[in-house]
C-alpha cells in the first residue's frame, strides 16, 4: 500500500452541526492502525457538551463547553496530545457533496472552500458544518497538508440512465441530477468483499441517514439518494422521496424555501411518523405504540421496495449487504426488510441474524446476505495516504 519504512499519521475529521468526530490512523509499509478516535459533542452552546477519546487502553471523557468548531478542534488536538499520540502529517475531511466537478479527493485550498459554499443548497444539513471544520483545521494546522474526500465521488460513473432526471437539458447542464451519497461507506464495504468484488451487489447503508446503492463489478450504477441527501428511503428526520406535487402544494400554502428545507430535512421521516428519530427507541415501543410500529414498518417497506428496484436494475443479485448503525445492529429491521424478498431468493437464518453474524442468509438462500461494519474513517484515511504517496 505504501513505500517501505515510510510512516504517515492521518487525522480524519467528520464535522457535524454540533459535533466533531475524529480518528487518527498510522500507516507504515502495509500496516494500517487506528491509534485513537473520539468526538467533541454539543458544540455551539449545548449544556451537555462533552469530549471523549479512546486510544488503546486510554479511554476518557469529560464535560466540555465549545462555542465553535475552532475551539472543538483545539480541544481534540489537546486530547490527542494528552494521550501522547503523534501529530498528524495530513488531515483528511469527509465532505458530503462535491457537486459536478469533484469526483476524486482533492487538496484543500481557499478556492475549494469557496466552491463548497456555493454547494450549500445541495446539502444544507452537512456542508456548513464541514466548511466550519475545514476552516478551523486550516487555521489550527496551517502547515499540514489537508485533503477533502467526497461522498458523491463513488457514484460519479453512474450511467445517464440513472443519473439524469426527466427535466430540461439546461437544468441537467447546471448540475441538477442524481449524485448519490454515503460513498465512503460503500467503498469500504466493497473493499471488505474483496477484489474483484461480486458482480451484482446491493449495499444498504441504514442509519439516521440511509441510502442504498446498486453496484455492478465495483461500479455504482444506481442509488436511492438524488440531488441532495434528502431523497430516497424514509430516514431519521428526512422525508425521503415525495411526489413533487407535495412541494408545489406546500409552496402555494405559504411554505417558503427555508420552511420546506426545515420540514423535509429536520421534521420528517421517523421523527414525524413515530415521535423520535431513534430506531432503537421505536423498536422498544412498537409493541405498545401504533405510531412507533407504523414508523418502523414504513422504514422497512421503503428499503424493501428499493432493494427490489435496484435488483431489477442490476439484472439479478449476488450479495445484499447491510451496514450503518441500523443495518449493523437492528436484527428486527433486517428481518422485516427481507421478510417478503423470498421471491428474489433471499432467506435469512433467524439465529445468525439475531446474533449480527457476518453472513446471515439461510442455507437455502440463493443470495448471500452479509452484515459488514462500515469504516468511513479508514476509507478516508486511505484516500489521504494515496494522495500523500503521489508526492
Amino acid at each position: 500500500m505504501s513505500e517501505p519504512n515510510r510512516r504517515e499519521t492521518i487525522l480524519c475529521l467528520n464535522t457535524g452541526s454540533s459535533s466533531l468526530k475524529f480518528a487518527l490512523y498510522e500507516f507504515e509499509g502495509d500496516r494500517e492502525q487506528l491509534r485513537g478516535s473520539g468526538a467533541v459533542e454539543g458544540i455551539e452552546g449545548s449544556s451537555s457538551g462533552r469530549l471523549w477519546l479512546h486510544a488503546g487502553e486510554s479511554r476518557f471523557g469529560r464535560p466540555l463547553a465549545c462555542t465553535n468548531h475552532e475551539a472543538a478542534l483545539t480541544a481534540a488536538f489537546s486530547a490527542l496530545d494528552e494521550a501522547e499520540l503523534a501529530r498528524p502529517t495530513c488531515i483528511a475531511h469527509r465532505v458530503v457533496h462535491g457537486g459536478p466537478r469533484h469526483v476524486a479527493p482533492v487538496p484543500l485550498d481557499a478556492a475549494l472552500v469557496t466552491e463548497l459554499r456555493a454547494l450549500i443548497p445541495l446539502a444544507p444539513l452537512h456542508l456548513p458544518a464541514a466548511i466550519a471544520g475545514i476552516e478551523a483545521a486550516r487555521q489550527h494546522a496551517p502547515g499540514v497538508p489537508q485533503i477533502a474526500a467526497f461522498d458523491t465521488a463513488f457514484h460519479a460513473r453512474m450511467p445517464a440512465l440513472a443519473r439524469r432526471f426527466a427535466l430540461p437539458d439546461e437544468l441537467d447542464a447546471q448540475g441538477v441530477h442524481r449524485y448519490g451519497f454515503h460513498g465512503l461507506s460503500f467503498e469500504y464495504v466493497l473493499s471488505v468483499l474483496g477484489t474483484p468484488p461480486p458482480e451484482r451487489v446491493i449495499v444498504a447503508h441504514l442509519g439516521n441517514g440511509s441510502s442504498l446503492a446498486a453496484v455492478r463489478d465495483g461500479v455504482s450504477i444506481d442509488t436511492t439518494m438524488g440531488l441532495t441527501p434528502t431523497g430516497g428511503v424514509a430516514m431519521g428526520t428526512r422525508s425521503g422521496d415525495l411526489d413533487p406535487g407535495v412541494l408545489i402544494y406546500l409552496a402555494r400554502h405559504g411554505y417558503s424555501a427555508d420552511a420546506l428545507e426545515k420540514l423535509l430535512n429536520r421534521e420528517s421521516g421517523l421523527l414525524a411518523l413515530g415521535g423520535t428519530a431513534d430506531m432503537a427507541e421505536l423498536l422498544n415501543r412498537r409493541s405498545s405504540d401504533s405510531r412507533a410500529a407504523l414508523a418502523v414498518d414504513i422504514f422497512c417497506y421503503s428499503v424493501r421496495k428499493a432493494i427490489g428496484g435496484l435488483a431489477f436494475a442490476l439484472g439479478g443479485l449476488d450479495v445484499l449487504v447491510f451496514t450503518g448503525g441500523i443495518g449493523e445492529h437492528a436484527a428486527f429491521v433486517r428481518e422485516q426488510i427481507c421478510r417478503d424478498l423470498e421471491p428474489f431468493g433471499i432467506q435469512l437464518d433467524p439465529h445468525k441474524n439475531q446474533a449480527d453474524a457476518r453472513e446471515i442468509q439461510a442455507t437455502t438462500s440463493r443470495i448471500a446476505v452479509q452484515v459488514i461494519r462500515t469504516d468511513e474513517d479508514l476509507m478516508l484515511a486511505r484516500h489521504a495516504l494515496h494522495f500523500l504517496l503521489k508526492f
